[in-house]
């Protein structure tokens, strides 16, 4: 048994009052869309029952904002403890809040107005436990990246307006039923692409089971392997888990970070879309704008937890240590 994670855990709870986030920004290849097409939460507290319909999309209202996304399109998804913070001097989810980071999309007919709890997700990306020498865990590697976690649009599904669902799973007090802490985010994107492909899906809730055995997990012991809940991704492979240390420089070029926060559709517009022609029509906005950069469709990459710019957060909060915390 490791004697290192619960004494990880408890310093963390004592020198972090805000353990919790929310996943707040997205990134479309190297353009920043900020929170422009965000599900923004209105706390950053976790998702604590897999039965409510708040795991689908967390307690979040829908957004005006559709992002245009070329199928086969890099993605990023961007997560941070306080709303508008996107410093890389923070954890993104601090607390020792390890465990698995997924994302999941679904078609819609209108990503402004669809209900998440009555969309059908199918899982794009997944990654776990990414070392078990010693064991070594996606969110960490989350932290190492500011926040950054990286992966590919499928490249042949139908084009529409897709609901994106990007989710960690904190594992610190999951020994227990009811223990495990979700913390999902949604955007709303429109794909354009001439695919065809529609995916098998599942429901949330009822994609997880509180039981789950990557759900119901004591995560202090030696690990030598984790199965990440929900199903296997579509269109990507499942990552292997490696038997050596796992490097800890940022794959995210963290020195590039952004302070501000862009709240415009790359392109400028509200984003309004036509979802059975996958095409996007650009309305008009009295924010901020980000400099407008052609988004060109990029070649089948690998899933990683950091790409190459920023992210945001969620209020103050936080009241979770490791094992034996009340």
């Amino acid at each position: 048994m490791h004697l290192r994670a619960p004494i990880a855990a408890s310093a963390a709870f004592i020198a972090s009052v805000s353990a919790h986030a929310t996943f707040q920004q997205f990134w479309i290849g190297s353009v920043d869309a900020g929170n422009s097409c965000a599900r923004l939460p209105v706390s950053n507290s976790p998702v604590t029952s897999v039965t409510t319909a708040d795991i689908a999309c967390n307690v979040a209202s829908s957004s005006a904002g559709v992002c245009p996304v070329n199928a086969g399109d890099t993605v990023t998804v961007e997560m941070h403890q306080q709303n508008g913070d996107r410093s890389c001097a923070n954890e993104a989810i601090g607390g020792a809040h390890y465990g698995p980071i997924t994302a999941y999309m679904a078609a819609v007919s209108d990503a402004t107005s669809a209900v998440a709890s009555s969309a059908n997700w199918f899982k794009v990306s997944e990654s776990g436990l990414v070392s078990n020498n010693p064991d070594y865990w996606a969110v960490q590697v989350l932290n190492n990246n500011c926040g950054h976690y990286t992966f590919q649009i499928p490249a042949d599904i139908a084009p529409g307006n897709y609901l994106l669902r990007a989710e960690v799973i904190a594992l610190h007090t999951a020994s227990s039923v009811g223990g495990a802490q979700f913390y999902p985010g949604c955007f709303q994107i429109n794909v354009v692409g001439a695919g065809t492909a529609k995916p098998p899906t599942v429901k949330f809730p009822g994609a997880y089971s509180a039981t789950d055995p990557g759900i119901e997990i004591n995560i202090y012991q030696s690990l030598t392997t984790y199965q990440i809940p929900g199903p296997t991704p579509y269109g990507s492979s499942v990552p292997t888990i490696a038997t050596t240390v796992y490097p800890t420089t940022a794959t995210w070029n963290t020195k590039l970070q952004p302070s501000t926060v862009p709240i415009v559709v790359p392109g400028g517009g509200s984003g309004t879309t036509t979802a059975s022609s996958g095409t996007t029509t650009v309305g008009t906005t009295t924010s901020t704008t980000i400099p407008i950069t052609t988004i060109t469709k990029t070649s089948p990459t690998t899933t990683s937890v950091g790409p190459t710019t920023t992210a945001g957060g969620a209020s103050l909060y936080g009241q979770c240590g490791g094992t034996g915390w009340t």
